[in-house]
């Protein structure tokens, strides 16, 4: 496992899931054990990794989260963690990151140096500069940003342009015909526009599709995996993080985002009919 689809790929098959376990750390959600505590946040992350590992392809940090409670520490050790306890599991550390120059490669150094994930999500927006930084790091993956979940992403991603071509669309052909050269890049398409992600996957073959909007933001399963299933029947990480991480604020809360992250996996598996 020498490269991050070569991780994600043997992750797909021994775990036989798609789900991407998103975590987004709120301390006022967390229960009450936890509130308080000077590592809540590293606590509550970790045993929700070890409650829902066996049931997903990959974790996904959100910086922010972590970044907002002066946490970066806790993420480290929380990376270190996962990578001791469940190496074959890819650490996709969602930062959409999208600045030029020096800039980039220090953002591109922490990604990959500091927290040592496996992948990072980066804005196209400010162009190729922008992204190469991260390209250099050719064992890692970069995953783009394209079509998101969020309403206001129509705002500039569904512009048209002068032939007609959506702005969404344009990225992904970018991203995957110019800026693929080591085969490492990924496309963050929302599970809320599942007829565009089926136009996005038909734009770029097999490149690993990172989809968010399930759960909690109202993504449809079974539309999302028949748009997104690549010709090998994977092709997706179909991410869900406050329906797994909140199930509950009780006592059960472990079980109940181990239930959550299993029913989720379970869903997913249906609609490919395994």
């Amino acid at each position: 496992m020498n490269t991050f689809n070569s991780k994600l790929e043997h992750a797909w098959n021994q775990t036989n899931s798609l789900l991407m376990v998103g975590l987004d750390p709120d301390p006022n959600r967390f229960p009450a054990e936890l509130r308080d505590r000077p590592n809540a946040i590293f606590e509550f992350c970790r045993q929700i990794v070890d409650a829902t590992a066996e049931y997903a392809c990959g974790i996904k940090p959100q910086i922010a989260y972590f970044a907002s409670g002066a946490a970066e520490e806790q993420l480290e050790a929380l990376c270190q963690y996962v990578r001791e306890h469940y190496p074959w599991l890819p650490i996709v550390l969602d930062a959409k990151r999208g600045d030029i120059g020096s800039t980039a490669n220090h953002y591109a150094l922490e990604a990959f140096g500091r927290y040592q994930a496996d992948a990072v999500t980066v804005n196209p927006y400010m162009g190729f500069d922008s992204v190469e930084p991260y390209l250099e790091w050719d064992d890692k993956g970069v995953i783009v940003l394209c079509r998101t979940s969020n309403a206001g992403g129509s705002d500039l991603q569904f512009l048209k342009l002068e032939n007609g071509q959506p702005l969404y669309l344009h990225v992904a052909e970018l991203v995957a015909n110019k800026w693929n050269k080591n085969g490492q890049c990924g496309l963050v398409v929302g599970a809320t526009f599942p007829e565009e992600i089926a136009a996005v996957r038909q734009h770029v073959g097999d490149m690993p599709l990172l989809i968010p909007g399930i759960g909690a933001q109202g993504g449809d399963i079974p539309a999302t995996v028949v748009a997104g299933a690549s010709s090998t029947g994977n092709g997706m990480m179909i991410n869900s993080s406050r329906a797994i991480l909140y199930a509950s604020q009780g006592e059960d809360w472990r079980e109940a985002a181990a239930q959550a992250a299993r029913q989720t996996r379970d869903a997913i598996n249906q609609a490919r009919g395994r």
